[in-house]
């Protein structure tokens, strides 16, 4: 094996490091909390000086929420499935923690984002909800996330809750093609896909660069949460261990006595 590669597998050995990964997290968090507001605020500030939609009129600028919300969801989910790569094929002892900090997280979004739809679907559709293909798929999506939180709090065993929440959650990864291309499969209320499309963006500039600077401020947000929930996982699994040790010590005490 060449020094580079060697070099490389290190890093890859120390980032694998629950104590190492805490170490960079605290010194990444503030910096990507910072960055995240200062992004969010650009970002909102731009979609309040955008013009409004000749078709939709001031209700468009909730599209500068909703839409990176909507992303979120589903991009959370993905690193989730990845995650679970982690725990099933390579074993990573940091795959469980991201998949377990990242479910929470991605409700919320999940969550916003039906909100949000909602609230933008009233003036526009005259109804708070329908039962078309996206907006059923995206509610499941927020069940899934609900049932994979649970499913990593029913289970005392690590090593099962671990693998039972991979399974599942590599198996509802199927959802996510079907939220992405809902509305190109079926008659929808949703418009197709109007920023990443292979013949370029059909939103005019003046608004797709306050969406494309509020998408990038939520996903530096998402991952400032999700690296602090990691951390926090990881503290809450030493507190764990450290207690069913002395709890362990003790009872060897009272044997021996």
């Amino acid at each position: 094996m060449s020094d580079t590669a060697t070099a490389q597998s290190a890093r890859w050995i120390d980032l694998a490091n629950p104590t190492r990964f805490v170490a960079l997290a605290d010194r990444l968090v503030p910096w990507l909390a910072a960055l995240s507001a200062l992004t969010l605020a650009a970002g909102i500030w731009m979609g309040f000086a955008a013009p409004e939609d000749y078709q939709q009129g001031i209700t468009v600028r909730i599209m500068y929420l909703h839409v990176p919300f909507a992303w979120l969801a589903m991009m959370c989910y993905s690193l989730m499935a990845v995650s679970t790569l982690g725990t099933l094929v390579w074993r990573h002892p940091l795959a469980d923690v991201s998949l377990k900090a990242a479910a929470p997280v991605g409700a919320a979004f999940t969550l916003l984002a039906l909100a949000t739809g909602s609230i933008w679907g009233k003036p526009m559709w005259g109804t708070w909800w329908v039962w078309d293909a996206r907006l059923t798929s995206v509610f499941i999506l927020f069940l899934m996330y609900l049932g994979i939180i649970a499913l990593t709090r029913a289970l005392d065993d690590p090593y099962r809750s671990a693998r039972a929440a991979a399974i599942v959650t590599l198996v509802g990864f199927v959802n996510i093609p079907i939220i992405k291309f809902s509305v190109d499969w079926w008659n929808t209320l949703h418009q197709p896909a109007s920023v990443i499309r292979l013949d370029g963006p059909t939103i005019h500039p003046t608004l797709l660069w306050p969406l494309l600077v509020c998408a990038l401020g939520f996903t530096l947000l998402f991952f400032t949460l999700h690296m602090m929930a990691m951390r926090t996982e990881i503290w809450r699994r030493r507190v764990t261990a450290m207690r069913r040790l002395a709890a362990r010590s003790a009872d060897a005490e009272r044997t021996a006595s």
